[in-house]
């Protein structure tokens, strides 16, 4: 998401847009009597590994108490939403890829749902909102192959496709924060934390749909810095710029929960010195945008 995080919960829109690194999932046939789970890092290393009960989807054995818990739950609202999914107590082999690092933060349990929900013949944001407490732009963005517009409120969900390609691309970065947020808890914070929800959802909202036509970088990098501030004053979270990159000479803006995973960052100066600066911080993963937006 680069424009709408927060607010989003509360019906603001979203500029959201799916990246080329996701996961992959294959489902074989398989002669036992439970679900054998493998999960596998990009370099194909077992980071998870489970067999599941077909009675209650329990964990027989696993690497990973919660891990096998989460996919419990979203086995188990899968099977109430299509209740001729996994009935014929038919065992499979699943394997499941990462196409990045597991800290990342790029929507690894989102397009986990999005799969299983493909496989269970169901409605991918009705499997999610079974499951979890965020707005469902992520479980969505698993499915499409550009830029969305979306909006979650209380009486409708809706996404469209959006022409968003700016032409100063190559002067935006993302940055990794060498830390993994948890949605879950940024969110418990910001519903805390939040002032005057309806000023913010209608400023934020202003917001991205002028992202989304914006022309120029420096149109673009006011609009970080507006979306920044509005968040920052509504929620009393310290902005990540004065906090990691007071002395950056571009733009930076935190993405998703604050306080974890990747920033977007803007250069009008060449390359090198933004991933120089960068690297000298303690932050070797700087990526061009499109090396990782699809």
């Amino acid at each position: 998401m680069l424009f709408g995080e927060y607010a989003v919960l509360d019906g603001a829109s979203c500029l959201a847009v799916p990246t080329r690194q996701g996961q992959t999932m294959s489902v074989k046939n398989y002669s036992g009597t439970d679900l054998k789970w493998t999960s596998l890092d990009p370099d194909g290393n077992k980071w998870f590994q489970c067999d599941i009960s077909l009675y209650d989807f329990s964990a027989v054995k696993t690497s990973d108490e919660e891990v096998s818990k989460k996919l419990k739950k979203i086995l188990k609202s899968a099977v109430r939403l299509n209740c001729e999914f996994l009935d014929k107590w038919k065992a499979f082999k699943v394997e499941t890829r990462l196409e990045f690092p597991p800290n990342w933060g790029l929507g690894s349990s989102s397009s986990l749902i999005y799969m299983i929900a493909q496989w269970a013949e169901v409605s991918p944001l009705e499997l999610y909102f079974r499951c979890e407490n965020g707005s469902g732009y992520d479980v969505v963005c698993a499915g499409v192959d550009g830029p969305i517009e979306y909006w979650s409120t209380d009486e409708e969900i809706s996404y469209s496709k959006v022409n968003f390609n700016p032409k100063f691309s190559d002067q935006i970065y993302f940055v990794h924060l060498n830390e993994k947020q948890s949605s879950t808890q940024g969110i418990k914070e910001y519903l805390k934390a939040v002032k005057d929800k309806i000023s913010l959802v209608n400023k934020i909202t202003e917001i991205t749909e002028s992202a989304i036509e914006s022309s120029s970088l420096e149109d673009f990098e006011k609009l970080m810095i507006a979306h920044e501030d509005l968040i920052a004053h509504h929620t009393g979270f310290t902005k990540v710029k004065e906090e990691r990159f007071s002395d950056y000479w571009g733009c930076v803006k935190s993405l998703g929960a604050w306080g974890g995973d990747f920033v977007m960052v803007t250069s009008e100066r060449p390359q090198e010195e933004v991933l120089s600066y960068f690297k000298n911080k303690g932050y070797p993963t700087c990526l061009g945008y499109k090396d990782i937006i699809l």
